[in-house]
């Protein structure tokens, strides 16, 4: 051992470790890029699409879900009165009577959306059975002297007043009954008795009395609503499938080909095969066809639309996407169908980020209900499907789809105000802007000391 100036040994080169360096060290090397695949360890949090940016805030699917609803509102609005005053006026109308009649409707269902979009997610669940009694009531009426055919469908109420559509009740409490069932045996639909009952019975019970009032285009909707509600609660996929063969299966055979006179029928045969009978069949879908291709891409003009002069029947109600294709072109169909996808972003944003399984299957089965019948009517319009009468959601003419859509639109952006941290985003964002009108409303008077 070298012997130091005051003879004491030089301290040797290994030295004990501290108590706990060792666990320090293990950590280190475990966390080091080299172990990692050359990867810092993240957290969820801020894995998750960073790219997004301020787009992927909490906030976004409740902003995106208000944005879409004013803008189809409004957009519903200008053509309805758009499409509609050339035939009020040959009929000796007001030319604003139906562009009035949708505003009233838009009035009534603005504060159902405002209270709606301010109703907790506990109140949807206790609501969630009444809302189910009193649309079965109401569909129930279609069997009573009350019910009124409207272009073959008996579906529609006419009680003096005013004339609704009880479907359309319908489909909301069945969706809100649906999240509450199925959301409640979230751990016992792995068993196939628990996935049909009593889900199954009480979905087909409203389909059957939608279909007693022969209106299969609605019918169709809320089985697209039925089926997006069982695909989210997590059903087996095997059931799922079973029934939407079964579906499928009693639709064609009991109420297209078997039905009484054939007029689904021939209407499916001339949207895929050559019509020949142009004043028939196929007038209507060939007169949309000419509406969009009359368009082009910038279309001929707000209010100059041909088609709207008594050419295409129902202009401003089932077929409004065509007037919308002449009027304003590619560019106002592609705004329409955007605004439309936005709304499905919006909710599987909220299938995905919220905790409670009643918000996420209930989501899902309006999502489909809205967006679905939105595709529909679209693919009816360009000649994908044949005709249904189904309207175009916030768009068309009609009262009760109106009040219910944005019925249903109003418990989504409820939904979207209870995902995580929405909450305290919307309560801090509302602070800031009142912190800023208190700024600029003292400075206001110093500039005028001055």
């Amino acid at each position: 051992m070298t012997q130091t100036a005051n003879g004491r040994g030089a301290p040797s080169t290994r030295t004990t470790p501290r108590a706990g360096a060792g666990r320090t060290s293990s950590r280190a090397r475990g966390s080091s890029p080299a172990r990692t695949g050359g990867r810092p360890r993240t957290t969820p949090a801020r894995t998750e699409r960073q790219w997004l940016g301020q787009w992927n805030s909490t906030v976004t699917s409740y902003y995106l879900l208000v944005g879409a609803t004013a803008l189809l509102t409004i957009v519903g609005l200008v053509m309805v009165f758009s499409s509609s005053a050339v035939t009020q006026i040959a009929a000796g109308k007001s030319p604003f009577g139906a562009f009035l009649d949708q505003a009233k409707f838009a009035l009534m269902g603005l504060p159902v959306l405002l209270v709606a979009t301010r109703i907790p997610v506990d109140w949807y669940k206790r609501l969630a059975w009444p809302a189910l009694v009193a649309a079965l009531g109401l569909q129930m009426l279609v069997f009573t002297p009350l019910a009124k055919s409207v272009n073959g469908n008996a579906g529609w109420i006419d009680l003096g007043v005013f004339t609704f559509q009880p479907a359309e009740v319908a489909k909301l409490g069945l969706a809100l009954w649906l999240g509450a069932v199925l959301g409640r045996k979230q751990r016992l639909l792995g068993q196939w008795k628990h996935v049909v009952v009593p889900a199954v019975p009480v979905a087909v019970l409203v389909i059957g009395l939608v279909l007693a009032g022969h209106d299969l285009g609605t019918a169709l909707v809320v089985m697209a609503l039925v089926a997006g509600a069982f695909f989210v609660s997590g059903a087996d996929g095997r059931l799922l499938a079973l029934g939407a063969a079964v579906a499928a299966f009693v639709v064609a055979y009991v109420f297209i080909l078997n039905q009484d006179g054939g007029d689904r029928l021939g209407r499916i045969l001339a949207t895929y095969r050559e019509c020949t009978d142009t004043l028939g069949e196929c007038y209507q879908s060939r007169h949309g066809l000419w509406a969009l291709g009359t368009g082009g891409f910038t279309g001929v003009g707000l209010g100059a639309s041909r088609e709207k002069w008594s050419y295409l029947p129902e202009a401003h109600n089932d077929f409004i996407f065509a007037v919308i294709g002449e009027e304003l072109g590619l560019l106002g169909t592609l705004l329409v169908l955007g605004l439309f996808v936005i709304v499905g972003v919006a909710t599987s944003r909220i299938v995905r980020r919220h905790p409670d399984p009643f918000v996420k299957i209930t989501t899902a089965a309006i999502a489909c209900w809205i967006v679905g019948q939105a595709f529909i009517n679209i693919g009816v319009v360009i000649g994908l499907l044949p005709v249904i009468g189904v309207p175009l959601p916030l768009v068309s003419a009609g009262g009760s789809a109106l009040i219910m859509t944005m019925a249903a639109l109003g418990v989504l952006i409820s939904f979207a105000r209870t995902e995580p941290g929405a909450a305290e985003a919307l309560a801090a964002r509302g602070s800031v802007v009142r912190r800023s009108l208190a700024v600029v409303g003292r400075a206001a008077p110093r500039r005028r000391t001055r």
